[in-house]
């Protein structure tokens, strides 16, 4: 064979292995990039009713905002202390602080379990004429009796416990809540302004208007 035939044979030779080489090199880029890609999958989004349901476990409303953020009279200090001693660290219920230490339930309220407070503001307060208000206050039997119809023997917290329910009150009254989302009524009159307060035996449901029982 002459030298130019063997140099044509080697050239046919290596344009044969060279598709071969270039099929393989893809195909392993290809399983590369596959791999990568499974690899890289993003994680499954948080559905939105687990995001609901987290953010209900947390104090909601407009009334909120008057909450102290740090100290014994915040929503971290108040869950560490039972109601009664809670509510004497927020400014926004001295009035009931008051009105319960006069009624002489201090130690009722705190040391009863699994409690609901429907607690009025200061402003609640203020919308009773103050000759009523002075009369109550003056008034132990009346005084208790009424704050006694603001209290739930039971855990009632938003969304369910607010949305539709009739409880029986310690003042052996009958009290009701509506409403969804973060609007609440109670009795049809009285909205809760900053729900589901925690302290370390009862829920609070800070609210606008003083509850009156049935005559």
């Amino acid at each position: 064979m002459t030298h130019l035939a063997r140099r044509i044979t080697v050239a046919l030779a290596a344009a044969a292995v060279l598709p071969l080489a270039l099929t393989a090199c893809s195909d392993s880029d290809k399983k590369a990039a596959d791999d990568s890609s499974s690899s890289a999958a993003p994680a499954a989004p948080v559905t939105s009713a687990a995001t609901s349901e987290a953010t209900m476990d947390q104090p909601f409303g407009p009334g909120c905002t008057a909450v102290p953020k740090n100290g014994a009279g915040s929503f971290d200090g108040m869950s560490k202390d039972p109601v009664a001693t809670a509510a004497s660290n927020n400014p926004a219920l001295s009035t009931l602080v008051t009105a319960v230490k006069k009624a002489g339930l201090v130690d009722t309220l705190n040391n009863a379990q699994g409690i609901t407070v429907f607690a009025p503001t200061n402003d609640a307060f203020a919308k009773l004429p103050k000759a009523t208000l002075d009369k109550v206050l003056a008034d132990k039997a009346m005084l208790t009796k009424i704050l006694t119809y603001h209290v739930v023997g039971q855990t009632v917290k938003a969304p369910d416990g607010l949305a539709h329910g009739t409880y029986t009150t310690l003042e052996k009254g009958t009290l009701t809540t509506s409403g969804s989302g973060e609007s609440y009524k109670v009795n049809n009159t009285a909205n809760v302004v900053c729900g589901n307060v925690e302290t370390a035996n009862a829920t609070v449901q800070i609210i606008d208007t003083v509850l009156m029982p049935p005559q």
